[in-house]
């Protein structure tokens, strides 16, 4: 594993941590980050951090703190309190 991909997963956990305690500020320091990481070594970020952070307002989603979630027919829904939705595939 390059040390790119270790920074990205260790900021991945710090913005978990931080949305958990209600820090979304510092959450999303953590997201941007790891974003611009990525971009500056060609990587690309893991399906589990794409998941769950907003493209919008780049904070970490939890579900249930400020994400909510919802199952469709054939997808799940993600609607973050910024008002920005995704919607992916379910099986």
């Amino acid at each position: 594993m390059s040390i790119a991909a270790e920074r990205i997963e260790r900021l991945h956990e710090l913005a978990r941590e931080a949305t958990a305690n209600r820090e979304f500020d510092r959450s999303r320091e953590y997201v941007r980050l790891a974003r611009r990481i990525a971009e500056r070594n060609r990587t690309g970020l893991p399906r589990a951090f794409r998941r769950y952070t907003c493209d919008d307002c780049d904070v970490y989603l939890r579900p249930g703190v400020n994400a909510r979630v919802r199952l469709r027919s054939g997808r799940v829904v993600v609607r973050c309190d910024c008002g920005a939705t995704k919607r992916y595939p379910h099986d």
